[in-house]
């Protein structure tokens, strides 16, 4: 009895863990996007150079949301 109440209670904390671990990469990609949008509307000649650099940080932080996910099932 003890040890199927621990099992839902352990899976419970993964779960709550990986929500704590998606809100900086959800952060993160806000602040992004939204810079580089006020940056293409400042100078829209650069909007190119900026769209690149913001997809390799998008990569960057979408990495550290997969990393959180994964780490949740390694040390269960």
């Amino acid at each position: 009895m003890d040890t199927t109440i621990l099992a839902a209670v352990n899976g419970n904390l993964a779960t709550i863990g990986y929500g704590l671990a998606a809100i900086g990469p959800g952060i993160g990609l806000g602040i992004l996007i939204g810079k580089t949008i006020e940056g293409m509307a400042r100078q829209p000649e650069v909007a190119g150079q900026l769209r690149v650099t913001m997809f390799i940080g998008v990569a960057f932080v979408e990495v550290l949301a997969l990393l959180g996910l994964l780490t949740g099932y390694l040390f269960t």
